[in-house]
């Protein structure tokens, strides 16, 4: 990894009213060009987004020189060294002062950007987030929320923490619940989400010591912070019309969002297999196209990516590291619609209430998203 400090321009673009995202050009495993080419894709289906591209600036210049939809609406911030996958983040917080995933947060920080978006590794996007950034009051263990296609009305459930922090309180599983919520109502538009909390099984006596308490403290939580509150929930409930939103710790998220997209992915593959079986099933395969697209297009990983972190002084969308132009343009869609709501403001104050209920009145609940 070469992680040469740089430093990089102090200009903003010229966002005219326009949203302002900063992404990391660097991060994925297909490069810089994937990731300009899906900037190129949101740009095409919205005016009102504007870039800050971090990377090298030679580099990235010659990419955007390539697609004239991008002419005036992108800011390159020169940065020469590179987060790669197989570095710690340990490492990366020492050292990572001149990356592109480091440069990318901080305009952020610095409030020229709304969202910053990266495919970079999760675990120093994370840690450098926690660094840069900082938690919100009250928070004390950030999480890593994702969508999670249901048979909900609006296709999708939300779940975290899917790999922030592989450890959970009872504490943190209510703070889990507050900022899931408000993640449904202003990404999902959903005015009172159900939130279920994952467990064994839904019977009261089942679960560790952790899940129980947070049973017992989500009620009152749930009437202050305007969710109903659904009870424990099965792994069968996760793509169910049951919950809107799933709480859960870190390390069983995470292992429920990889079994999730390796089965999806296992579907795709065995219809692909079935369909080109014979002649009579390829025939067969010629008369549900459209319905086999649909079916695709549904539970193909690339159009819900991005996992959105949540707790920090700042909004941070994580892509996936394989993702291409389809599955960049998806996380660069998802931190505009975050940025439009307004959501890190009325996350903050979401959270924020929740440490003071007693200065909330009626009317400021009915006002915080």
């Amino acid at each position: 990894m070469t992680l040469a400090e740089t430093k990089t321009g102090t200009r903003a673009p010229d966002n005219r009213g326009s949203v302002v995202i900063s992404v990391d050009a660097m991060g994925g495993d297909r490069g810089p060009a994937a990731v300009v080419a899906g900037i190129a894709e949101s740009a095409e289906r919205n005016p009102d987004i504007r870039f800050i591209l971090h990377g090298p600036k030679a580099q990235l210049e010659q990419l955007i020189a390539r697609r004239g939809d991008l002419a005036g609406r992108c800011d390159i911030r020169d940065a020469q060294g590179v987060v790669t996958m197989d570095d710690k983040p340990s490492q990366v917080l020492r050292r990572g002062e001149g990356t592109s995933m480091w440069s990318a947060l901080e305009s952020v920080r610095n409030g020229e950007a709304t969202v910053a978006v990266s495919c970079g590794n999760t675990g120093a996007l994370m840690a450098l987030s926690m660094l840069r950034l900082r938690k919100l009051p009250g928070v004390n263990r950030p999480a890593i929320a994702c969508l999670w296609p249901s048979r909900n009305p609006h296709g999708f459930n939300v779940m975290l923490d899917v790999g922030a922090d592989i450890r959970a309180d009872a504490q943190d599983l209510l703070t889990y619940a507050l900022m899931g919520a408000s993640y449904a109502r202003n990404g999902l538009g959903l005015a009172r989400p159900r939130v279920g909390l994952l467990n064994v099984g839904t019977e009261e006596h089942k679960g560790r010591a952790e899940l129980k308490q947070a049973h017992e403290l989500m009620p009152a939580t749930a009437e202050s912070a305007n969710f109903d509150y659904v009870g424990f929930i099965e792994g069968s409930d996760l793509p169910s019309d049951r919950v809107d939103v799933i709480v859960t710790d870190g390390f069983t998220g995470n292992v429920a969002l990889k079994t999730g997209e390796g089965t999806a992915k296992l579907i795709a593959d065995l219809l692909k297999q079935a369909f080109g079986n014979s002649i009579l099933s390829k025939f067969a395969a010629l008369l549900a196209m459209t319905s086999l697209k649909r079916l695709q297009k549904r539970i193909d990983p690339r159009r819900v990516n991005g996992g959105v972190f949540l707790g920090l002084n700042g909004t941070v969308v994580k892509s996936h590291g394989s993702a291409d132009a389809t599955g960049v343009s998806a996380a660069i869609k998802l931190a505009f619609q975050l940025a439009q709501t307004g959501f890190h403001n009325r996350l903050a104050a979401r959270v924020a209430q929740s440490l003071a209920p007693e200065a909330a009145g009626p009317a400021g609940e009915t006002n915080i998203k």
